[in-house]
């Protein structure tokens, strides 16, 4: 038991329709009952409230629910701005034509500033607590997103991107020297400058970074002690492109990890993953390395269907990314619903002895799935951190008898009808 201190503002309870995933992906759910905050972490959860507590601010939600904040493992947030268009291209074709020219804008500080707000501000506003963030090769830019994310109460990973090869001429850096010293002189600036923004190595693919510029952000990793995301098969096209690129490497993954950026010595992200086989699985497994599960933007690019179930049953860490803007929502529902629909259509269509995932699996990627990588995050067991929705489901009028778990359920298929009443990232209110 956490002991209680009387701190102004940092602890109180809220009260309501509790719903929750344990460690082992149970769902926990209790209703009328009482969630403690103390210290910025969660004391507990109780159907009656301890005496200990009965001095708190009792925060009634009435019959609302409350859910673990929801975290976004891969987004990209110049891509905000196009979130929707070009969804008849695929990735490659997609990159050339819509991603990169609008990356490019960010050079200009004024665009950046105003794009970044627009994104930011929804973001804030959105089902999503935590996230990791791509950014753009510029600096600048890059340091105005951390601090416009910083100021608004989210705690996110933020990476500046590298490309020094294989993108447009505006994009491209000049050498890759250049990138990894303007790399490190970002770092350098961010660095321990904020409560809830932290950097993170951010190679956009191998296809983009020449050998040099992996091997010089490998070191910048290590020497920093810095995470890494990237991303990782998730095009065919892109597949036989790396082994062009990298003919003496065994696989897409291997040629990650002969740079020592795949969880051998920080921590990694790897976005997709939708073609990995199994020795690539098992190197995931060894190097602990966090697959980000992107079914909306696999959906719209035609990527592919990634075989979550197998993942799951290898024990491997996954959680969900809308990956905007290949994913068209900032929204964790509707990521939570394609999750589960792209998972039936790759046990109907490609291999029946891969169960689809179910509700309780779904959510439990979207909260603490996501949030592990954060550390004690993505749940209400104790002494983790207090981040929490309050969601109000009032739009949708039934006349049949739901449960707390049911009732977040059909929100997934309906999410314009899950009003954020309020929103808590470590214990302090933001919406």
């Amino acid at each position: 038991m956490i002991l209680l201190k009387n701190e102004t503002n940092k602890d109180f309870v809220l009260k309501g329709n509790i719903l929750y995933s344990s460690l082992d992906g149970n769902l926990i759910s209790m209703d009328g009952a009482f969630l403690v905050c103390l210290n910025q972490k969660v004391a507990g959860v109780f159907q009656m409230l301890p005496s200990i507590y009965e001095d708190l601010e009792i925060r009634d939600m009435g019959n609302r629910l409350i859910i673990p904040g929801m975290t976004d493992i891969h987004i990209h947030a110049p891509q905000y701005t196009f979130r929707g268009l070009g969804m008849d291209l695929e990735l490659i074709q997609w990159l050339e034509t819509n991603t990169f020219p609008e990356e490019a804008k960010y050079k200009d500080i004024t665009y950046a500033k105003n794009a970044y707000e627009i994104f930011v501000e929804d973001l804030k506003n959105s089902l999503t607590t935590r996230a990791c963030v791509y950014a753009t090769v510029h600096n600048e830019a890059t340091i105005l997103l951390m601090d416009l994310l910083e100021e608004s109460g989210l705690c996110t990973y933020v990476g500046r991107v590298n490309m020094d090869r294989n993108c447009s001429e505006e994009l491209c850096e000049e050498s890759s020297k250049k990138s990894a010293m303007e790399t490190e002189d970002w770092i350098v600036a961010v660095n321990g400058k904020y409560t809830n923004t932290k950097p993170i190595i951010t190679p956009r693919f191998l296809p983009s970074c020449t050998d040099d510029l992996m091997n010089r952000l490998s070191e910048l990793s290590q020497k920093y002690k810095l995470p890494v995301q990237s991303h990782l098969s998730e095009n065919l096209e892109e597949i036989t492109w790396v082994k062009e690129l990298l003919p003496d490497s065994k696989n897409y993954s291997t040629a990650y990890d002969d740079f020592g950026m795949f969880g051998e010595y920080e921590p990694t992200i790897m976005a997709h993953c939708v073609h990995c086989n199994q020795d690539e699985i098992e190197l995931m497994k060894k190097r602990n390395v966090f697959m980000a599960h992107c079914p909306s933007s696999n959906l719209n690019l035609s990527s592919g269907i990634a075989p979550v179930r197998k993942y799951l049953d290898a024990k491997l860490q996954v959680a969900l990314g809308t990956d905007v803007a290949g994913g068209s929502s900032i929204c964790m529902l509707n990521t939570m619903a394609h999750a589960i629909q792209v998972s039936k259509m790759y046990w109907r269509l490609i291999d029946q002895s891969m169960k689809p995932l179910g509700f309780q699996e779904a959510f439990y990627l979207a909260t603490l799935g996501g949030g592990s990588f954060f550390g004690k995050v993505g749940s209400f067991i104790e002494d983790y951190e207090f981040d929490a929705l309050v969601l109000d489901d009032k739009e949708i009028r039934s006349m049949g008898k739901v449960s707390t778990s049911e009732r977040v359920e059909r929100l997934m298929y309906d999410p314009k009808s899950a009003l954020v009443y309020e929103k808590y990232v470590k214990g302090q209110k933001l919406v």
